[in-house]
């Protein structure tokens, strides 16, 4: 029997015209509110905001499949039953209610942006949890804002009319060819959901949160505009939220930990080149010059020319990752913000005004720029670091030459280190560059040309390490025939730490510990200090070397600051690693759990917390600073001087 009425495309083409629908009223909404709240962002040309409009597709794309997943697949199951009058009625005003409600959280931040200057999120929930006057509450905001219910009548009457525009066809009956195509009508179109909440698809992209926001602004205040309010209370429903601290009053809260910096002399700026480098995975274990007492002293590590700059350089025995990701890094290195429980990037306090070495250097007239051989957009890394005000990108897209990836994360460190150092000299100098390694990466594999040129070691990391050791000595090489080079400031450091090998490093300090080394072609910058040092230490370290003459914002300390009093903080799995002067203290947010003597202890095998009850309590007392200043600067929005 011929089936009449209809073929099985009809149904597809309503669910696409109604998906359109949806961007059409969201797309009203970002214009609304950006209407609503113009004075509250300044400099937005025409072409700047019809970007920003093209980018909030994406996240409107993601929220709407979010929230009509059932709706989708209520019209996707290869049934016919799906064409019954009453089924469509159902689902009809299933569909209008609960993207009414959508509809209703955007208009909400019309008004209640003003308050909070961020785009409302999942603590929602928890701010108002408590009160006992919800329903007073909500009566008095649709009194003040009246004006809003009379928008949200239109919009769902709009909305009403346009569903009814177009109704789906129906089928009188159902063959087994119908089926079959049905079917994997469903499963295409499950692909397309899953890459529509994801915001792309690869192995390279993660789903897409409120951070990547910032790839269509150039300030974090401007996300708003891009991000709608469903999408970003859905993706924060499982963010943490941190809580207000109170355990000391705010004169001996800064005595103890302020992380706003002031100038420390009447030194004029010295305008030198600073160049970042963020060795994937490069734990310290893996440097001999590093580790001359292991193995009985016989030790060489796998990377010799890192050995060759050591001796040159300026660079701590005892350094430190804040985080073990890499998306952990970079606020770390170039905002000197740590991620404390979760990504600084994926939280909920992502799109707080931030400040930078890159911004810092950036107003003082420096060009800055990132290099990342991988897949534009991976990581997350082009919207951090268009927030971070870095202002050229640099990836697989702008390498441009085939041939040379390794057919996983990127282009190989080689060639794409080669065009860092040539792309450089076409910078203006003074200049802020950062660029990030990825060979050092599972798979952990090397060119084909490249096999059994480099010792494999007990680590699979180890042998791509020695690859990307010689791409930097490659690097050193070229960069130091361009005129840029010996008025360039050098930062060398990993993002984190990988697996490990020798028991010295088998332990949190060890999973924790990278090389972070200072570089001057000129030699004015030797020595091997005992200090402390972290990656968030890098940013003030940097600028204080400069003679930066601004006070600023930074959670880390000046490395070469002779002052001992600084501190070292990682976090994994909600308990804090504390390191102060030689010991290394545990804390689960609520009570001491262990302290060790590194110097004496570097295993951390005898928790002599009992037996030195007073260096535990002056440690404490200085993470309970720390932890004061993070949680209620990032709660109020002040990661900045001003």
């Amino acid at each position: 029997m011929k089936i009449k009425d209809t073929t099985g495309l009809n149904l597809y083409l309503v669910l696409a015209y109604r998906f359109l629908i949806l961007l059409l009223l969201y797309t009203l909404c970002r214009i609304g509110f950006y209407l609503f709240n113009q004075d509250l962002f300044q400099n937005i040309t025409l072409p700047k905001y019809l970007y920003i409009l093209w980018g909030g597709l994406k996240f409107d794309v993601s929220a709407l499949i979010y929230i009509n997943s059932i709706y989708i697949l209520a019209h996707l199951i290869p049934f016919p039953f799906r064409y019954n009058e009453g089924y469509q009625k159902f689902f009809k005003w299933w569909f209008i209610v609960t993207n009414s409600l959508g509809i209703i959280a955007n208009l909400m931040d019309f008004a209640y942006y003003k308050f909070t200057l961020k785009r409302t999120t999942a603590t929602i929930f928890n701010q108002f949890s408590n009160e006992q006057n919800k329903l007073k509450l909500f009566g008095d905001f649709l009194k003040d804002y009246w004006y809003l219910l009379i928008l949200l009548a239109v919009l769902i009457w709009l909305f009403i009319k346009l569903y009814q525009l177009v109704q789906v066809k129906k089928t009188v009956t159902f063959t087994w060819t119908t089926y079959l195509l049905h079917t994997a009508l469903m499963g295409l179109m499950a692909v397309g959901c899953i890459t529509g909440v994801r915001g792309g698809w690869g192995a390279q992209t993660r789903p897409i949160t409120l951070s990547n926001a910032g790839d269509y602004v150039d300030t974090p205040d401007q996300m708003s505009l891009v991000l709608n309010t469903p999408f970003s209370i859905i993706r924060t429903l499982k963010a943490s939220k941190l809580k207000p601290l109170n355990y000391f009053d705010e004169q001996t809260l800064n005595s103890l930990y302020n992380p706003i910096h002031l100038p420390k002399d009447t030194a004029s700026f010295n305008k030198l080149n600073v160049m970042v480098i963020i060795v994937e995975s490069l734990g310290k274990e893996h440097i001999g010059s590093l580790n001359k007492d292991l193995d009985g002293g016989k030790y060489k590590g796998y990377t010799p020319f890192l050995d060759s700059l050591v001796a040159e350089s300026y660079t701590f025995k005892r350094s430190f990752a804040n985080g073990r990701k890499s998306i952990d890094a970079l606020p770390s290195v170039i905002t000197g913000i740590p991620s404390i429980n979760e990504p600084f990037v994926l939280s909920i306090y992502s799109s707080n005004k931030t400040t930078s070495i890159a911004k810092i250097l950036g107003d003082e007239g420096y060009e800055t720029a990132f290099f990342h051989g991988a897949a534009n957009g991976s990581m997350g890394f082009s919207s951090y670091t268009n927030l971070a005000g870095i202002k050229k990108y640099f990836g697989q897209n702008e390498y441009g030459k085939t041939g040379d990836t390794d057919g996983t994360w990127g282009i190989w460190d080689d060639p794409f280190l080669q065009f860092t150092a040539k792309t450089l000299n076409t910078l203006k100098q003074p200049f802020f560059a950062s660029v990030f390694t990825l060979s050092s990466h599972h798979p952990f594999r090397v060119p084909d040309e490249y096999a059994g040129k480099f010792p494999k070691g007990p680590l699979p990391v180890q042998e791509p390490l020695g690859y990307t050791d010689m791409a930097l000595r490659n690097f050193f090489k070229t960069a130091s025939s361009m005129p840029w080079y010996k008025n360039t400031l050098f930062v060398l450091c990993a993002d984190h730490a990988t697996v490990s090998y020798h028991p010295e490093y088998q332990n949190t300090p060890g999973y924790f510990s990278i090389p972070i080394i200072f570089y001057r072609p000129d030699g004015s910058l030797k020595g091997m200090s005992d200090k402390l040092i972290q990656q968030t230490d890098i940013m003030p370290t940097v600028l204080n070397y400069l003679h930066y003459n601004k006070p600023y914002f930074s959670m880390g300390f000046d490395a070469f600051d002779e002052k001992t009093d600084n501190f070292v903080v990682n976090n994994n799995d909600g308990s804090f690693n504390f390191y102060m002067g030689d010991y290394y203290l545990v804390n689960d947010g609520k009570e001491n759990l262990a302290l060790y003597n590194l110097k004496k202890d570097r295993l951390s095998k005898n928790n002599i917390l009992a037996q030195e009850p007073d260096v535990a309590a002056a440690m404490e007392k200085k993470l309970k600073a720390f932890r004061q200043q993070y949680n209620n600067r990032m709660i109020a929005n002040q990661l900045t001087y001003k």
